[in-house]
């Protein structure tokens, strides 16, 4: 997890949106009669507008046009820049798909024709210089609806206008506003960012996220590959570095780059090196706290942070550690052809120069004398490997922190900055691209979710020259194993706000909760697969069930912490394990009433991530729990929507609250020190509990089943957990009353 600095006051931000806004781009809307006129409903706003009133319609007769002469270019030389980079689809390729998606969206399934005399309803899509760079592109719906670009990523993104506008504007999907638009994004990278080092993310879900990105002219997916959990791309090269059910094939990853190309997203990677490495650390014995070789004694706990060991940094002292990761970098760089390559480098922890084995390196090597100095030689060594391989390094800012005196990274190396609020360069003589305001990082310990409300009305994306772009950062800490769709429900509105923004940086016209209410009335792209769905159990048998006994992390997956921190919750029943907090933790206990082990929760920041989807009436959920002290709130199981309440803020009685509605109590007050079973059994609109078997009461009203997590960032429980359990389905009386008698001794 990286830190963030607190945002610029609202008022700066809002005068630098003023001004940068006057620098860019803007909606020109205007009606007939030259007035104002509202922007039209697509995502993200064209850069220029002229709406000239009536409509065009397609018919069956509808055809798509291209020339003969350039049908297999995909750019000319006005077309081509660094970034995003090559656009890969030619224009046949491109008319072919089209064809495909207008007969999803509207019915009809025009046929490609070479005529050079276009009828009214046909549909041209001719590459010329335009003039507006490699993504912008001219859209013209008068007579025949008209797309030029100068390469086919403005082609595509000109007909992601024209798909758009049909199914936003037309109930029948086959007829657009007759208009007229000159459109280029103000960033050249428009980026969303996953970590798939700590959670692997299932091709489907990928795929659909690529589609989604293109249909709102995002055109970077940031796969960060490693992380200090897990490595996701599996080469027979490297044995025992990846578990091949929870990484990504050569094959899988030539998968993923065809169709990113069909929608004109550049897949980018990133390996994590020194820092956040204890994977590969361990799968080659070149980290810090090993021997390595060097003649000086591994480095401990006291020089990196306190909750990780020192295999969690590469021993950039040894020459087989640094030969080791240039290896790992010359492998995978060749796998992706995206202009970038991350290579992480960030957080690397000031007390490592404390260290004897750096003390007696840095002593001995002239050409450096700080950390600093050795973590730039480190990055400017593999930025040498990424550069031969045709693409340009990018780094996590956080190295200009330390003292360098003597090693200066390289000039092109590009910082991806994590702190402020982007709507500045912030590292002279480097490019940069900003994610610092856009996390989404939905655990409890973090608790980090864009401020939409801010991203739509007020931040600014710089337009500055060494400002590439900006970019939604999704951090899987402490979800290691959510569902993918749980990630879906927290990015997807700010992954359109961010789209909106990055490319047309003028001021937004209306609410973001008109945004909101545009992007759901546009809808998902054609071709989007719908997330499979969860099955429900209704045979009595549990649909999950942690026992917080000791279990090791399963298979493709590494402890990074300390003995104690980040214990794994093993789900029996389930396919949603969880993981305790790395630096606030439960404690393992074992008898004492407990069944084979439980965890001690004793403060607000302990918790069990789970990131699981809620669940819709009918459902159970029973455990046992011991409380060993009364707060004013002590939480269960939470979700942004709702949570089951061990002791209910105002009552200090069992219940549940659907937040921003309602805080329901039982007339039932858990004893403290001794061990109860409790159990909730909802139904649409109705709630009963049970504890130790018996009947406590029922309360007309009820709310999906949270999945998300044990506990909040401010109130986790005090005492014992053991054996919790959900169902799909409402248990009767006597099913609950066998549970407790389950229990007894």
């Amino acid at each position: 997890m990286r830190r963030v600095l607190p945002r610029a006051l609202s008022v700066l931000a809002l005068t630098l949106s003023l001004v940068i806004g006057s620098l860019t781009p803007s909606v020109a809307a205007v009606d007939r009669a030259g007035g104002a006129a509202p922007p039209p409903p697509v995502v993200p706003r064209p850069t220029e507008w002229t709406d000239l009133g009536g409509r065009t319609a397609l018919t069956p007769r509808t055809r798509i046009l291209i020339d003969p002469r350039t049908a297999a270019a995909t750019a000319l030389p006005s077309g081509r820049a660094e970034l995003p980079g090559p656009a890969r689809q030619s224009v046949r390729a491109l008319a072919e798909q089209l064809r495909t998606e207008l007969a999803a969206v509207s019915g009809l399934t025009p046929r490609i024709a070479h005529d050079r005399r276009p009828a009214p309803g046909d549909i041209v899509v001719r590459l010329t210089d335009t003039g507006l760079g490699p993504e912008g592109h001219r859209l013209d719906t008068t007579g025949a609806v008209t797309v030029e670009a100068a390469s086919t990523h403005g082609l595509f993104y000109g007909t992601r206008t024209l798909l758009q506008l049909l199914r936003a504007t037309d109930p029948g999907h086959r007829a657009l506003p007759r208009a007229r638009a000159a459109d280029r994004p103000a960033q050249s990278v428009r980026m969303v960012h996953l970590d798939a080092g700590r959670k692997y993310w299932q091709i489907p879900y990928l795929e659909n996220l690529i589609r989604r990105m293109g249909d709102q002219k995002l055109n970077t997916l940031f796969l960060h590959l490693s992380e200090s959990e897990g490595f996701r791309l599996y080469s027979p090269r490297f044995p025992g570095l990846a578990d091949p059910d929870h990484s990504y094939s050569r094959a899988d990853i030539e998968r993923l780059k065809t169709f990113a190309a069909r929608h004109h997203v550049q897949l980018m990677p990133g390996i994590e090196v020194p820092g956040h490495a204890t994977v590969i650390s361990e799968a080659f014995g070149i980290g810090f706290g090993a021997d390595n070789g060097t003649g000086s004694a591994p480095c401990t706990g006291a020089h990196t942070h306190s909750h990780l060991t020192a295999d969690w940094i590469v021993d950039m002292t040894s020459e087989r550690a640094v030969a080791k990761t240039k290896e790992i970098v010359d492998e995978f760089a060749g796998w992706f052809d995206a202009p970038l390559f991350s290579i992480g480098a960030e957080e690397v922890p000031g007390q490592l120069a404390d260290c004897p084995r750096v003390k007696d390196f840095l002593a001995a090597d002239p050409d450096v004398s700080t950390l600093g100095d050795l973590l730039n030689r480190y990055i400017n060594t593999l930025d040498d490997v990424v550069t031969r391989h045709g693409k340009r390094t990018a780094v996590y800012n956080g190295s200009e922190h330390l003292a360098a005196p003597q090693q200066t990274v390289h000039g092109p190396v590009v910082f991806i900055t994590w702190e402020g609020t982007g709507a500045e360069p912030a590292i002279p003589g480097h490019d940069e691209i900003a994610i610092g305001p856009f996390y989404v990082t939905p655990n409890n310990y973090h608790h980090l979710y864009p401020d939409e409300p801010w991203m739509y009305d007020t931040w600014a994306p710089s337009t500055a020259p060494d400002m590439l772009g900006s970019g939604l950062v999704n951090w899987a800490d402490y979800n290691f194993w959510s569902d993918d769709g749980y990630f879906e429900q927290h990015m997807a509105g700010a992954r359109a706000i961010l789209a909106d923004r990055a490319w047309n940086a003028s001021p937004t016209p209306g609410t973001v909760a008109d945004f909101r209410a545009l992007v759901a009335r546009i809808g998902d792209p054609p071709g989007i697969r719908p997330a499979p769905a969860a099955p429900r159990t209704d045979d009595g048998r549990p649909s999950h069930r942690w026992t917080f006994d000791p279990a090791p992390y399963p298979s493709g997956w590494t402890y990074a912490g300390s003995p104690g921190n980040t214990l794994y919750a093993a789900d029996t029943a389930g396919a949603l394990p969880g993981t305790s907090y790395i630096i606030n933790n439960p404690t393992q206990v074992d008898g004492d009433g407990a069944q084979g082990g439980a965890w001690r929760f004793d403060h607000d920041r302990d918790g069990v991530g789970f990131g699981g989807l809620d669940t819709a009436e009918p459902w159970t959920v029973s455990v046992r729990v011991r409380p060993t002290a009364r707060t004013a709130d002590q939480v269960l199981l939470s979700s942004k929507a709702g949570a089951l309440k061990l002791m209910q803020y105002g009552t200090g009685q069992v219940g549940f609250t659907r937040y921003g509605a309602a805080d329901h109590s039982f007339p039932y007050t858990l004893p403290l020190d001794r061990w109860t079973r409790l159990t909730w059994v909802a139904e649409p609109g109705r709630t009963s509990l049970y504890a130790d078997g018996e009947r406590i009461g029922t309360v007309d009203a009820s709310i999906p089943l949270p999945l998300r997590s044990i506990g909040t960032e401010k109130a986790s429980l005090r005492g014992d957990l053991d054996e919790l359990l959900t169902w799909d389905e409402a248990l009767s009386p006597g099913q609950v009353r066998d549970l407790y008698g389950k229990d007894a001794p």
